[in-house]
């Protein structure tokens, strides 16, 4: 279980002192599809990158599965079984997949073990696995080659940051396949940062993040057609079909 108490980020700026997170409260149980959406601007990502340990909190506190992680290094959060994809994945000039797999895993799994990993995601995995993981690849593959390595780690929360950012509608359509299959498979925690109608239509229950704070919660029977019908969080959702 994730549960965040009293969460609050500040930054300096020019002006003084900007509150990003505001004192948040909010308790995810496990095995539960998340997906957090709001304005743009209201601190999704940021409180992403908090649970993470990316950005150090200002105050309040982080408990993962009843321990206190607040003070912990990302390092450390990753070895607890806390997962992250980032927006844009990085670039690993001189690496293979396979060795990106490897890495992730902990161990050094076999080609075929690293083949069933990419089929997760929706890759064919013998034009893949020898591939370097550089500029070469497209948004979409490297997205989806980012998620691989995630369940690789086979942690108990992954956290996913606007994985629908940067990529073509070809590879979004892709990309949700891939988030529909985690949610039938995956047994563990997953949360994801975004604005698509069609990842929220995943969802178990979906977060709206305003202002820094959780402005509602609840399953995606009553929190969607609210988002989709009024308020400036709808102008954010984008429809892809």
């Amino acid at each position: 279980m994730l549960e965040i108490k009293e969460l609050t980020y500040q930054v300096e700026e020019n002006e003084g002192t900007k509150t990003i997170i505001d004192h948040l409260n909010l308790s995810v149980d496990d095995g539960k599809f998340i997906v957090i959406t709001g304005p743009n601007g209201g601190g999704k990502s940021t409180l992403a990158k908090l649970i993470m340990g990316v950005y150090e909190k200002t105050s309040g506190e982080i408990f993962f599965d009843g321990e206190d992680i607040s003070e912990k290094s990302i390092t450390d959060r990753a070895k607890a079984g806390v997962s992250f994809a980032f927006q844009q994945p990085v670039h690993f000039k001189g690496i293979r997949v396979l060795d990106l797999l490897r890495l992730a895993a902990g161990e050094e799994i076999s080609v075929g073990a690293a083949c069933e990993y990419l089929s997760k995601v929706g890759l064919c995995a013998r034009d893949y696995v020898n591939r370097e993981v550089n500029a070469s690849l497209s948004g979409g593959e490297l997205k989806r080659i980012e998620i691989a390595t995630v369940l690789a780690r086979g942690t108990k929360l992954i956290i996913f940051d606007e994985p629908e950012a940067g990529i073509d509608l070809w590879s979004f359509q892709n990309l949700i396949r891939v988030f529909e299959n985690i949610r039938e498979n995956v047994k563990g925690t997953i949360i994801v940062i975004s604005h698509q109608e069609r990842i929220l239509n995943i969802a178990d229950e979906i977060v709206i993040i305003e202002n820094g704070k959780v402005k509602k919660l609840g399953s995606k029977e009553e929190i969607l057609p609210e988002i989709l019908g009024t308020s400036a969080v709808a102008s954010n959702c984008t429809r892809l079909d």
